[in-house]
């Protein structure tokens, strides 16, 4: 797999451009959007020829998707459930379950610097990958979900140990277990048992949902 981003493509600059709509133009499209498409289906046919599988973040969908493209849905449920709709594959990202570089609680100021939003242990368990809008064959194109978190605002170890622990385990239990299984209630009575493991192995995990 390779994964080409394809977000945050500032099309306000893309619009002022002379060479990007000049581009436009040229290839007989109708805006932004579609420019950004046309790139991303120049992008794709280079990765399958170098025997690669392309991944995007959602944005890809804009304007059209790639025929083989995979979609990291991060904005919502909404970009998973369209692409998985026309056939894409699809790994779930939704940032109010899986960024896990956001706060953890609401009141930050004792907290280490971090992004910003607010994803407590709470909103990862919450996390069903597999939203019901889909058919049963459409569910399929669901492969998984991923938790994101970026560095440039934490600079050790410890400190990512503490942005990953316990919500890891949380998103671990709400991908492997079936939703009508899962209790948050249970989750949390369990999880005393992990952090002794944690204890052991010295890692720097978040206390804000332990006793």
């Amino acid at each position: 797999f390779f994964h080409i981003g394809g977000d945050e493509c500032p099309k306000v600059r893309w619009n002022e451009c002379p060479k990007c709509q000049k581009r436009i133009k040229d290839e007989n499209l109708k805006d932004a959007h579609e420019l950004q498409s046309y790139f991303i289906h120049r992008i794709e046919k280079i990765i399958l020829a170098h025997g690669k599988s392309m991944i995007g973040w959602d944005e890809i969908l804009e304007g059209g998707l790639a025929p083989s493209a995979t979609v990291m849905s991060w904005r919502g449920e909404e970009g998973g459930i369209a692409a998985a709709s026309m056939g894409h594959d699809v790994i779930m990202v939704p940032k109010d379950h899986c960024y896990f570089d956001y706060y953890q609680v609401k009141d930050t100021k004792q907290e280490p610097l971090a992004i910003g939003g607010f994803v407590p242990v709470e909103n990862v368990y919450d996390l069903n990958p597999v939203p019901t809008e889909l058919t049963t064959e459409q569910q399929k194109h669901i492969l998984g979900a991923q938790a994101n978190l970026w560095s440039e605002y934490i600079p050790t170890s410890q400190q990512v140990e503490y942005m990953v622990l316990p919500r890891m385990a949380a998103l671990s239990e709400a991908l492997w277990t079936e939703p009508q299984s899962k209790s948050y209630e249970n989750f949390l009575q369990r999880l005393p048992w992990l952090v002794k493991l944690y204890q052991r192995d010295g890692f720097n995990y978040a206390k804000h949902v332990l006793p």
